[in-house]
């Protein structure tokens, strides 16, 4: 694969094309919360009723794997994408962000950042970069994301100890390299608003002398990440970095209906990154009209993680190392 862009490489669509699949709406995006968080509130209902007996830990470990699925619905109303109204992009989003441990102004810089320079290691670096750089530490990283309770045993690791560091007023390298100086006050304010709460629901507890608030409100995001992490890792892991083509550098694959509707059908990432703009319902459409300009689709999570695995293991040794996807001829910029 040799690919040597000034610019990010584009694909071809025609513009009444896009222009329509573009087009956002409200109806779509609150049929999709609407939807989410009653699912949310059912199986909080059962672990609920259920307190007490084994059952409650098998609906618990249901509902934290859904709970862990506001990610997506950060992503996408931090893209300004989920609706058509900005008061309700801006609503979910912080509400997806709490959920989800990501402060939101730190995470809506590091995004921008993340999608003009994909994969960066250089800079400016692209902080959203799974692992970071050291290849030696991503499998057992991974390992440690996917079991339930891992991250407390390794808190550091965890996002929502850059939280409290920047709640105290630390000026970590992600805020240095990232977030404008005018706009880092605010950052160290919602993360002391973020602590405040996550204290309150402690309290919450211990007065209750109940487990519940904690499980259903803090605690989902260590005992519930693994479905959602095993599909968010296909997004980039293993491709190439430093390059300006988002077909060699982010994962297209097909996810089951369920799957895809959680993930806000995020499976189609490299549409995504080509068009960040076109909203997740549409990404399957936008799929169609450039699939022979892409390369082949993983058919599934299985089938990603068998170029994955193998690909993350032999980076241990090699760092230099990353899938060589299949490119289309490339088009003139």
């Amino acid at each position: 694969m040799d690919v040597n862009l000034k610019k990010w490489h584009k694909c071809i669509v025609d513009k009444e094309v896009l222009k329509e699949l573009s087009k956002k709406s409200d109806i779509k995006g609150l049929q999709h919360v609407a939807f989410y968080f009653g699912l949310l509130f059912v199986l909080g209902f059962f672990a609920y009723k259920t307190w007490g007996t084994w059952w409650s830990l098998f609906w618990f470990l249901i509902y934290g794997n859904i709970f862990c699925f506001s990610n997506p619905i950060w992503h996408e109303t931090g893209h300004k994408t989920a609706f058509k109204s900005k008061f309700l992009n801006e609503l979910f989003y912080y509400i997806a962000c709490f959920m989800s441990y990501f402060e939101p102004i730190r995470w809506r810089y590091t995004h921008f950042i993340h999608h003009g320079n994909t994969y960066s290691t250089k800079d400016p670096y692209d902080h959203e970069i799974e692992y970071g750089n050291n290849f030696k530490e991503t499998p057992n990283k991974l390992i440690i994301n996917i079991i339930p309770f891992g991250e407390l045993f390794f808190f550091k690791n965890n996002i929502s100890f850059e939280i409290f560091k920047h709640a105290f007023g630390i000026n970590t390298q992600v805020m240095l390299d990232s977030i404008p100086e005018t706009m880092r006050p605010k950052c160290v304010l919602i993360s002391r608003i973020f602590v405040i709460f996550w204290i309150l629901i402690i309290i919450w507890s211990v007065l209750a002398s109940s487990w519940l608030p904690v499980l259903f409100l803090l605690l989902p995001q260590f005992y519930g990440k693994t479905l959602h992490k095993l599909v968010a890792f296909t997004q980039h892991a293993g491709l190439a970095r430093d390059i300006k083509d988002h077909r060699a550098t982010s994962r297209e694959m097909y996810l089951n209906p369920i799957l895809s509707f959680l993930y806000w059908k995020m499976e189609y990432h490299l549409t995504h990154h080509l068009f960040p703009t076109v909203p997740s319902y549409n990404l399957d459409k936008l799929h169609n009209y450039i699939k022979d300009q892409i390369p082949e689709p993983n058919k599934g999570l299985i089938d990603a993680f068998k170029e994955i695995i193998p690909a993350i293991m032999k980076q241990k040794k090699d760092p230099s190392f990353f899938i060589k996807k299949n490119l289309p001829q490339l088009q003139s910029n």
